[in-house]
C-alpha cells in the first residue's frame, strides 16, 4: 500500500483528491498547514509521496519543500497550486520537486503523475537519505505568462538551472529566448558570476571569432590592442550565444573544441587559455534542416542540445497577452516616471486578437509607444492605430485579381514550399504573409522614390501604419 501525505488547507480538495484513488492501494494522511510536516516526515520513513500545496496559512509550501528535501532528498514531492506562478514553478523544480501541477487538475494527468511518482519512490528510495544544505540562490527573474507552455518552460528552467548542462533554446524572433537564458543563469550556481551574450548573426566571421576568443595585438589589420574575448570574460559564468545557426563552419569547429576541451587560443596567439563557461545557445532557424544542408555541424548540434527548450510564438498562447500588457504598462510607468495607466477592455481585446508576428518584442514596443503618446489615464484602441487598421476589412473586387496574379505568386511559392514545410511547419501562412507585405511596401516605396505620402495613399494605409512597417521591416 502506498503511503501518501497530502498537505492542503482546503479539506474538500484534499478529500476529493484522495477519493480518486483506490483505498485498498493508497493510504492518505492529511495536514492543513505546513507546520509539523517536517517532523512527521522525519518520524515516518515509509512515506512514498507528498502532495504539497504552495499556498498554506502559516508556512509556504516552498519552505516545506526545502525542509522535506533536507530530511529525505529522494522523497518525491508534487507541488500543487491554485494559481499559475512561473516564479513558483521555477523555484519548486529547482528545489527538487518531482512535478508542479496547477488547479483545476486534469484528472488523468494527476493520477498518472501520482502513480509515476510512487513508482519512482519505490525504485529510488532504497538508499539511506542524504541530507542536503540550503542554497543561497534566490529567484530573480520571472517568466511572464500563465499558459501551460510557459509553465512547462518555467519547470524546465528550475530543473536544469543547478546543472552545467548546455541548453539550446528554439523560438521565433521576439519570443524571449534571452529572457529564458537569463532566468537559467540567475537560478544557477553560477548566478554570482558573469552573464554575457553575443549575437552570432550580427558580426562577420573574423569579428565574431575576435568577440568570442579575443585577439592579440597585430593579429589582423586594425588590431592595435590585445582584446579579451567573451569566453575569458565569462569564465565561471554563462555565455548566451544568440542566432547560433548563422555561425560559419570554421567558427563552429572552434566552438566545438572549446566545448570539448574548455580551452582555446586568441586569434593570432599561441597561448592556450582555459575557460569554464556554461553555454546557452538560441536560434530561430531549423538546425535540423541546416544539418541536412551541410551548414551546421552534427556533433556541435548534439553538444549544444543537451537540454532543449522551445518557446511557442505569442499567437499560440494568447492567454499570456493580458499579463504581458499589464507587465509592460507597469514597467514603462516606472521607466517614464508617469502615473500608472490602465488598459480598457476594448484595447485589451484588440491586443489579444492581434497575430503579433514580432511576438513579445513587438507587443512591448506597441505598449511603449502607446504609453508615450497617449494623453489619457486609460489606454484605448485609438492608442494602437496600426493594429486598428490591421483589423479593418477592406472590400476588394476579386474580379480585378486576374489569374495571372495568382499564377505569378504560385510560381514564386511552389519552388520554396518544400523547404518551408520542412523548416517552418505551422508558420508558413504568417511567414509568407509578412514576406509579401514587406515586398509590396518596399516595391511601392521604390516606385515613389521613398515618398511616404504617395506610398501610403497608393497602398490604402495610413502614414502611421506605413512608418510602423518601415521600422518593422527595416526599410529605411
Amino acid at each position: 500500500m502506498k503511503h501518501i501525505l497530502l498537505v492542503d488547507d482546503d479539506k474538500e480538495v484534499s478529500q476529493s483528491l484522495a477519493g480518486l484513488f483506490d483505498s485498498n492501494k493508497y493510504y492518505f494522511e492529511f495536514f492543513e498547514d505546513g507546520k509539523g510536516v517536517r517532523d512527521f516526515v522525519s518520524d515516518h520513513k515509509d512515506i512514498d509521496l507528498v502532495l504539497l500545496d504552495v499556498n498554506l496559512p502559516t508556512l509556504s509550501g516552498l519552505e516545506v519543500l526545502k525542509q522535506i528535501k533536507q530530511i529525505d532528498n529522494d522523497l518525491p514531492v508534487i507541488m500543487i497550486s491554485g494559481f499559475v506562478s512561473t516564479e513558483n514553478a521555477i523555484e519548486a523544480m529547482r528545489e527538487g520537486a518531482y512535478e508542479y501541477l496547477t488547479k483545476p487538475f486534469e484528472i488523468v494527468r494527476l493520477v498518472e503523475t501520482v502513480n509515476k511518482a510512487c513508482g519512482f519512490s519505490a525504485a529510488i528510495r532504497k538508499a539511506p537519505p542524504t541530507p542536503i544544505g540550503d542554497t543561497d540562490i534566490s529567484v530573480v527573474d520571472e517568466i511572464i505568462g500563465k499558459s501551460p507552455e510557459i509553465v512547462e518552460i518555467a519547470k524546465v528552467i528550475g530543473q536544469v538551472a543547478k546543472s552545467d548542462a548546455a541548453v539550446l533554446v528554439f523560438g521565433e524572433s521576439g519570443t524571449g529566448k534571452e529572457v529564458v537564458a537569463r532566468a537559467i543563469h540567475r537560478n544557477s550556481l553560477r548566478s554570482s558570476q558573469a552573464f554575457l551574450s553575443v549575437n552570432c548573426a550580427a558580426l562577420p566571421e573574423t569579428l565574431l571569432e575576435s568577440e568570442l576568443f579575443g585577439h592579440e595585438k597585430g593579429a589582423f589589420t586594425g588590431a592595435y590592442y590585445k582584446r579579451v574575448g567573451k569566453f575569458e570574460q565569462a569564465d565561471k559564468g554563462t555565455l548566451f550565444m544568440d542566432e547560433i545557426g548563422d555561425m560559419t563552419m570554421l567558427t563552429q569547429s572552434k566552438l566545438l573544441r572549446v566545448l570539448q576541451d574548455k580551452r582555446f587560443e586568441r586569434v593570432g596567439g599561441n597561448e592556450t587559455i582555459h575557460s569554464d563557461v556554461r553555454i546557452i545557445a538560441a536560434t530561430n532557424k531549423s538546425l535540423v534542416q541546416a544539418m541536412k544542408e551541410g551548414s551546421f555541424r552534427v556533433d556541435l548540434f548534439y553538444r549544444l542540445k543537451v537540454v532543449s527548450i522551445f518557446i511557442p510564438p505569442l499567437r499560440e498562447r494568447r492567454c499570456d497577452v493580458p499579463i504581458l500588457v499589464d507587465h509592460f504598462v507597469n514597467k514603462f510607468s516606472k521607466h517614464l516616471s508617469m502615473p500608472a495607466k490602465s488598459v480598457s477592455k476594448k484595447a485589451m481585446q484588440l491586443l489579444s486578437k492581434n497575430m503579433w508576428p514580432g511576438n513579445v518584442r513587438e507587443l512591448e514596443n506597441n505598449v511603449h509607444t502607446a504609453m508615450v503618446m497617449s494623453k489619457n489615464d486609460q489606454l484605448q484602441p485609438d492608442d494602437f492605430p496600426s493594429l486598428i487598421e490591421d483589423k479593418q476589412e477592406v472590400e476588394v473586387d476579386l474580379s480585378v485579381l486576374q489569374d495571372d496574379y495568382t499564377e505569378t505568386f504560385k510560381q514564386i511559392v511552389e519552388p520554396i514550399m518544400p523547404k518551408l514545410i520542412m523548416s517552418s511547419p505551422g508558420k508558413i501562412y504568417h511567414f509568407l504573409e509578412a514576406a509579401l507585405e514587406r515586398a509590396t511596401i518596399s516595391s511601392c516605396l521604390q516606385q515613389f522614390n521613398g515618398n511616404q505620402v504617395k506610398t501610403s495613399e497608393t497602398l490604402g494605409i495610413s502614414r502611421n501604419t506605413l512608418r510602423d512597417r518601415i521600422s518593422k521591416y527595416n526599410l529605411y
